[in-house]
């Protein structure tokens, strides 16, 4: 896939015995700068990251976006193979991380999966160089949204997460856009091919365990040492701005918030150019 005059390759490996499909963007001129890893949130995919991928790449950084698990062109496991839990998800972006020998990285995240990232960051902060937080859900004020939420209620979650119009629904009932029918096509693709994506989002969603996942990234982010943004989509209908006020607040001098007007919770899909333009600068920044 090219975006610009970027190749986007679209690659795969096996990890803790799961198959991860994900995409890199490679620059032309070639720095010792470490990788960016993007991690997209629910219902979503690494497609979302295509134009700041572009971005990174033309900036002269190295950037790699997996397909989380469940997600995408990535393994749709059963839960007796997968526990679809957030400390699953930690343990399965380890095993990743592992494969492709990415030890120290700058790290991006975005949505109700972001969270997973965080707390992995949380668990090795002397790996991450720069974090950046796009729409994530990081105090315990933050709550599932109901369109959301309904997708783990029984018997209803159930048909939802087999409907692939969900996909319209959720990437573009949480901002003020519209999605291409282009790129929507991409991101029902899994949905249409077989059962196995409505299964794992069911479980994901009964598995979120948000509130203690909550608790822990609050925990482990009492005195962050690492230089952190916060890039927050304005036009957000889920989740409101408060919550990256409070995390600052709590997290120490470390943390600064950028907000984006105009866009919304996917705010990588909503606006790439706006996105990149706060974030570029700010993971190039020379640390005083």
């Amino acid at each position: 896939m090219k975006v610009g005059a970027v190749e986007i390759m679209d690659r795969a490996c096996e990890a803790g015995g799961l198959r991860w499909a994900y995409r890199e963007a490679v620059p032309m001129n070639k720095t010792d700068r470490p990788p960016v890893v993007l991690l997209h949130g629910l219902v979503s995919q690494s497609y979302s990251w295509r134009g700041v991928m572009a971005q990174l790449a033309a900036a002269g950084m190295r950037s790699v976006a997996p397909d989380w698990i469940g997600h995408g062109a990535s393994a749709k496991p059963e839960k007796s193979e997968f526990a679809y839990t957030p400390a699953a998800f930690v343990s399965a972006l380890e095993s990743w991380l592992q494969a492709l020998e990415i030890e120290h990285f700058y790290l991006v995240v975005q949505g109700f999966l972001g969270s997973a990232g965080l707390l992995y960051a949380a668990q090795h902060p002397e790996q991450i160089e720069r974090l950046v937080i796009l729409n994530t859900p990081l105090t315990a004020a933050a709550k599932l949204p109901f369109k959301l939420a309904q997708m783990g209620i029984p018997l209803v979650g159930d048909m939802l997460t087999q409907d692939p119009l969900l996909v319209d629904r959720t990437l573009e009932g949480a901002g003020p856009y519209e999605i291409a029918d282009l790129d929507l096509d991409i991101y029902r693709r899994p949905f249409l091919k077989s059962s196995e994506a409505g299964r794992s989002l069911l479980a994901i969603i009964k598995q979120l365990q948000l509130k203690q996942t909550l608790a822990d990234i609050d925990q482990g982010f009492e005195n962050w040492p690492v230089p952190t943004l916060i890039a927050w989509g304005m036009a957000d209908k889920w989740l409101p701005v408060t919550l990256a006020e409070t995390f600052a607040q709590n997290s120490g001098s470390n943390v600064e918030i950028a907000r984006l007007e105009e866009t919304g919770h996917y705010a990588q899909e909503d606006w790439a150019e706006k996105v990149s333009e706060t974030m570029v600068p700010f993971l190039r920044r020379i640390q005083l």
